[in-house]
């Protein structure tokens, strides 16, 4: 796992729920990925934000029974944690260069040659999502379909700029010390679920009990690589691939998403700003995605309804279909307490 070559090796470890982790050598180090759901099947790739895993940031949505149906039925999911990130990680050497995020995202683009993978729809959080979103912009032809949630798309505020000087200070000096998981907190969770009056979440409590096991040296070398991204706002103009942006009321990164959703495409992205709910819309309210997600894949000919399943071997055929209709992502039509996703149709007027 040391070699430098560029090569592209594995190691298998077979685990429970019926999936497989794959350790992948690439040139920017080694990245673990968990493979869930049949090979055979169209990829949804998935990255977390900082200081998470695949399990600790999307168990909400792929434990609930509508959205994992939803979803496996569909795809075959492959799960990229971010380097030394993943459950039983050692501490990364010192003597390893920190990445960048341009490191990141040609190991995605190596990890989908190890697999084969020639089109993908890619499902990110947060800083995870900053990562997809620079793959896609460096490798359109790869991405059919982003679904990003709380995005972050241009380079940090002060104010974010200041917080991640903190937590590397406070990560390199004291480790995963109490301050950084509850600045973590704030960054996933709305104020309503962290609330110690009312009660605190037994999400949170779960999350607090997770980031106690992360090797605090690599939590700091992603959010060092994070906290000097670049601007994506340019590339984002050029990026036609369809775009499902949900984004929490109360996240920090609120407007983010939505200067994100303002440069893009209208013909083909929208978004969707799920109430009372923090970054982490994928754990504080994963229900709130579960429609949207049905009808965007609806626009892909991806989805086939539940009562199809049985009997209806055909795979799912590659997107192909033209862009989300206005009508399809209306409030009315997905029946949740939702503000509306400003969508437009191609050729319609500003």
């Amino acid at each position: 796992m040391g070699d430098s070559s560029g090569s592209v090796s594995v190691d298998i470890e077979i685990i429970p729920w019926g999936g497989q982790e794959h350790v992948v050598q690439t040139s920017y180090g080694p990245v673990s990925v968990f493979v869930c759901g049949d090979q055979e099947k169209p990829a949804l790739i998935t990255y977390p934000d900082i200081a998470l895993n695949y399990m600790s940031c999307f168990q909400g949505l792929f434990f609930c029974p509508e959205a994992a149906s939803l979803l496996f039925h569909n795809f075959c999911v492959y799960h990229i944690d971010a380097p030394g990130h993943e459950l039983g990680a050692a501490a990364i050497s010192s003597n390893i260069p920190v990445p960048t995020v341009d490191d990141l995202a040609e190991q995605v683009a190596e990890v989908l040659d190890y697999f084969g993978l020639r089109e993908v729809i890619c499902m990110g959080v947060t800083a995870g999502a900053y990562i997809l979103t620079l793959f896609s912009i460096k490798y359109k032809e790869r991405v059919a379909g982003l679904i990003l949630v709380s995005p972050l798309c241009r380079q940090p505020s002060w104010t974010e700029w200041l917080y991640d000087k903190l937590m590397i200070n406070l990560l390199y000096f004291y480790g995963m010390c109490g301050l950084v998981k509850e600045t973590l907190l704030q960054r996933y969770f709305s104020e309503g679920l962290r609330s110690i009056v009312a009660g605190e979440s037994d999400i949170v409590q779960a999350c607090r009990r997770l980031l106690h096991e992360r090797q605090s040296k690599n939590v700091m070398r992603f959010l060092e690589a994070i906290s000097k991204r670049h601007d994506l706002s340019e590339g984002l103009k050029k990026l036609q691939c369809r775009t499902l942006i949900f984004v929490g009321e109360s996240s920090p990164f609120h407007e983010e998403a939505l200067h994100m959703h303002a440069e893009m495409d209208k013909r083909y992205n929208a978004l969707v700003e799920v109430q009372a709910c923090g970054s982490l819309v994928v754990e504080e309210q994963p229900h709130a995605m579960l429609i949207p997600i049905e009808y965007f894949l609806m626009g892909y000919g991806f989805y086939r309804p539940p009562q199809l399943a049985e009997g209806y071997g055909s795979s799912p055929r590659s997107p192909s279909s033209p862009p989300i209709s206005a009508e399809l992502l209306s409030p009315e039509s997905l029946g949740l307490k939702l503000k509306p996703i400003k969508t437009r149709l191609a050729g319609e007027e500003e």
